[in-house]
């Protein structure tokens, strides 16, 4: 299977990046071809709201997203890394999110599967709530399969994020594909 993990913290080596390397090294010994794409350092402008690709077309705008959506497109599966965001995904993963409006009905007519990683501070029962549900909705608009999620709370350094647990959920999750 080809997987395709968007990452999209501002730390190269933070806490979410770290839970999705982990999950990246279980789904590669299980066999799966696995990119990377760092949204977090990419260039990938807001969209403009112009509808001139009528969710499925080419998008006006020139930028790192042409090649996201290429990968997209060409993957079995998409894992979102995000760190947690006043409850909800980065801003870099949303600017991703907010632009597959122009291939919209290609990519809900993939039925892919997909799985998130996030990692907060935050170790509140609550802290996920709001992420996760946006989510399952997401999946559930985008006709996507969720294979399942990674929640890391209590995960606001990486030392801590080493220690949690998380990582090692990540890498059976990886595993198990």
């Amino acid at each position: 299977m080809k997987i395709l993990v968007i990452e999209s913290s501002p730390h190269k080596n933070g806490s979410s990046n770290l839970i999705a390397s982990s999950f990246t090294k279980g789904a590669k010994e299980s066999g799966h071809e696995v990119t990377i794409f760092d949204a977090g350092h990419s260039k990938v402008n807001p969209c403009l709201a112009c509808d001139r690709c009528g969710m499925d077309g080419a998008c006006v705008q020139k930028d790192d997203m042409e090649k996201l959506r290429n990968l997209i497109l060409s993957s079995d599966m998409m894992v979102l890394a995000t760190p947690l965001y006043y409850f909800g995904f980065s801003s870099q993963l949303k600017l991703v999110i907010d632009r597959w409006y122009s291939f919209t009905t290609a990519l809900s007519a993939k039925h892919m599967k997909t799985a998130l990683i996030v990692a907060a501070w935050d170790s509140n029962d609550w802290t996920m709530e709001d992420i996760a549900h946006h989510y399952r909705t997401l999946c559930r608009y985008m006709n996507f399969q969720d294979i399942g999620m990674i929640l890391g709370k209590g995960c606001g350094s990486v030392s801590m994020t080493k220690n949690s647990g998380f990582p090692e959920k990540a890498y059976e999750l990886g595993r198990s594909l």
